[in-house]
């Protein structure tokens, strides 16, 4: 069949695809960003719409010949008001669906009984699947919990409390009930869901793993899988969602945006009432403990392809720059060079290496405490680390920056996702020059308001040290290349 996926470059999304390119399906990648799928070892076998369903008009032909559709996309994220921006996105992607004679759409939602008090993110999840369906194209939705695997928003948050915190005070929902599900099983149900013919209307199935547990036995057995100690967990009633939404920004990845609408959906029992699906699907979905070694094993062997963090940090794609003149107002510069008789390729491996594990080439206590600022302030801080030591591709978050732009071997450039009163980039680029190697790098920055220029001025003595220290350390890296591999 025809196959359009919304959110290819997100966590699903990105495992989806080639799924379903191994069944034998013809898939279009429906994308805000087509540069973040180039590097994809699939690319080269579908085919890339640009769309954008929080505009209108941003999906007109997109769906074109396509017999069936996921929509795999929601702007949590995106901060307060996010229930809305999805209802009207899910709305004009049914309407687009019902003008180009979709057959099927099939929707990825969450758990929770209907009728309840629900979360915000929780009602917000089933009032999509009611949006998809309002065009009268047939939808089917899956519902899961907590899906489980390497890279993913629950288990990152599982995995960092878990290893961090040997002893924890807890809000009472470590003792909520719920049936977390393997993030293979969850693809497989999603493949299988184009063979299955329901008939018309809204069709939801309710999916998860074998294993109904309490988060604080979650935590437990993950220790367990991990080989760590048993953890000390008390739960008491004083932590509110948003305390405890600013501590798990601290101590996990997990940007408080993010983290505090899952926070306020674990005080509800998210556990499957419906099997429905298991007796529908050929699926045999596996327990937690093989779910999370599963995971801990993929993300130690570096072969996660996808991460919680590939998704866009905001809603509109905040534009590239391209030099000082796409700001159309101020934008300050700080600029270096230097030239190196590394080659160009070694000098884009010594600067493609930067952040994570690596560093910023000196000065890391000034990163970490401006990381550390940053996640005070709600902001993603470090913690996000990166997907890969050594390989890097558009989209990919690098502790609080993302790579908006690389070419290999030549340019890499990060765009600032921190707190900041404006818009920053850092840009490196490698330029052979008669047998030696010029290399450049730019800080830039857009500010927004007095506070911003107050902002970049306050800063502009560390400048000096830090980024000059950084250009020399690319530099000698890269011509110890061979010695550091050897």
């Amino acid at each position: 069949m025809r196959i359009a996926v919304t959110g290819a470059t997100g966590y699903i999304g990105g495992r989806l695809v080639p799924q379903l390119l191994a069944a034998g399906h013809d898939v279009a990648c429906l994308v805000r960003s087509p540069a973040k799928l180039e590097d994809r070892p699939w690319i080269a076998d579908v085919t890339v719409r640009t769309t954008d369903v929080t505009k209108q008009g941003g999906l007109e032909g997109s769906l074109d010949g396509c017999d069936v559709a996921y929509y795999l996309i929601h702007s949590m994220g995106s901060g307060p008001g996010f229930e809305s921006a999805d209802h009207d996105a899910a709305v004009r992607f049914a309407e687009e669906a019902r003008d180009a004679g979709v057959g099927r759409i099939v929707y990825l939602g969450g758990l929770g009984d209907e009728g309840g008090d629900l979360s915000p993110h929780l009602a917000s999840r089933h009032d999509v699947g009611v949006a998809l369906a309002s065009s009268g194209v047939p939808v089917t939705e899956f519902r899961a919990a907590v899906i489980i695997g390497s890279g993913s928003v629950s288990f990152e948050m599982l995995r960092h409390l878990t290893e961090v915190l040997p002893a924890m005070t807890t809000p009472k929902w470590v003792r909520t009930r719920c049936q977390p599900i393997a993030i293979r099983d969850v693809l497989a149900y999603l493949v299988a869901a184009i063979e299955d013919d329901p008939g018309g209307g809204h069709t939801v199935y309710e999916i998860g793993g074998p294993d109904v547990l309490t988060y604080e036995e979650m935590m437990q057995t993950y220790a367990a899988v991990a080989g760590l100690p048993r953890r000390l967990i008390v739960p008491v009633p004083i932590l509110s969602p948003g305390l405890s939404s600013l501590w798990i920004g601290l101590v996990t990845p997990l940007p408080v945006n993010i983290a505090r609408p899952l926070v306020d959906s674990l005080r509800h029992e998210v556990v499957v009432h419906d099997n429905t699906a298991f007796d529908r699907f050929r699926v045999e979905p596996i327990g937690f403990g093989d779910a999370v070694g599963l995971a801990v094993k993929t993300a130690e062997d570096l072969r996660a392809p996808t991460r919680w963090s590939d998704a866009e940090a905001s809603s509109p794609a905040r534009p590239m720059k391209a030099d000082p003149a796409w700001s159309g107002g101020t934008l300050f510069e700080d600029r270096r060079t230097v030239t190196t008789s590394a080659s160009p390729d070694d000098v884009f491996w010594a600067f493609s290496r930067i952040g994570g594990d690596v560093g910023y080439y000196g000065f890391d206590w000034a990163w970490r405490l401006r990381g550390l600022i940053d996640t005070l302030v709600g902001g993603v801080g470090l913690r996000r680390g990166r997907r890969h030591p050594t390989d890097i591709r558009p989209g990919d978050a690098i502790d609080f920056w993302r790579v908006a732009d690389v070419e290999v071997g030549h340019r890499l450039e990060l765009s600032a996702e921190m707190k900041l009163p404006g818009d920053a980039w850092l840009v490196w680029s490698a330029e052979a020059r008669d047998g030696t190697t010029e290399i450049v790098q730019q800080a830039f920055f857009e500010p927004r308001g007095l506070f911003g220029r107050l902002y970049w001025y306050a800063l502009l003595p560390f400048h000096g040290p830090i980024f000059e220290n950084m250009l020399r350390k690319v530099s000698d890296v890269a011509e110890n290349r061979p010695a550091m591999q050897s």
